[in-house]
């Protein structure tokens, strides 16, 4: 029952300070598997203020799925993302889980600040006003995405198209014999992580900008685009 989960795992149930509460995120965790790492995980960084967008990969057991909604269900500010994929790893389908999540959150009452991309293996080491103070101090108005020109011993994730293959069951993606064009717009590719802090403004540019769209579509058959999408945008001069 929702009593018992927020009692006995002591989920906090208000802003535990005046900045925290005046400062909101937005989560997404992208899950598969280890229902109790993720609650765990969920715990540790839930707050009423912030916002949490849940991605389940579509292949995930069936009770996966139903215990995680269960839990869900219990907290007005914790949903499931309203499209889900199956996803492979260093596939587009794991870029495009963000992507559906982002789109749930501009829409949301939620007045949030910046969205932090997790999976369910992840585990912070600061607490929820140690990271706002953090980005306040260094970051306030910009993104956490650091990056570089893209690598020459990388250069092949975005040079030749990669297809996704299913082998004994297990989903994978592997290079085709078929160059790529260049990116759209002339856009230098530059290479980093697939895990960012991002403003809200940032975030709904992604989503409307005609070479933010033009990126991600011509992403779709290359190898892990996360590691080079977000990045690339924000190089862009404004």
């Amino acid at each position: 029952s929702c009593p018992t989960v927020l009692k006995t795992l002591h989920f906090i149930t208000r802003p535990l300070s005046e900045e925290e509460g005046n400062f909101s995120l937005a989560y997404i965790i992208t899950i598969h598997k280890e229902l109790e790492m993720f609650v765990r995980l969920l715990r540790a960084i839930y707050m009423p203020q912030n916002i949490y967008c849940i991605h389940i990969d579509e292949k995930s057991p069936r009770d996966y799925k139903a215990a995680v909604q269960n839990i869900v269900n219990c907290f007005e500010n914790i949903f499931i993302s309203s499209k889900r994929e199956h996803v492979v790893y260093a596939g587009f389908s794991r870029l495009q889980a963000d992507i559906n999540c982002m789109r749930d959150l501009v829409n949301s009452r939620v007045q949030w600040n910046y969205v932090i991309n997790l999976c369910g293996q992840d585990y912070p080491l600061k607490t929820n006003k140690e990271i706002i103070q953090y980005i306040k101090s260094k970051w306030n108005g910009k993104n956490i995405t650091p990056g570089i020109v893209q690598p020459l011993h990388v250069k092949h994730r975005t040079e030749v198209s990669y297809r996704e293959f299913v082998h004994s069951g297990v989903p994978y993606v592997y290079p085709a014999k078929v160059r790529k064009a260049q990116p759209p717009h002339n856009l230098t590719i530059y290479f980093g992580s697939a895990y960012y802090i991002l403003t809200k403004d940032f975030v709904e540019f992604t989503l409307s900008d005609a070479r933010a769209k033009a990126l991600l579509e011509w992403s779709r058959d290359t190898y892990s685009p996360d590691e080079h999408y977000w990045v690339t945008l924000n190089r862009l001069p404004g």
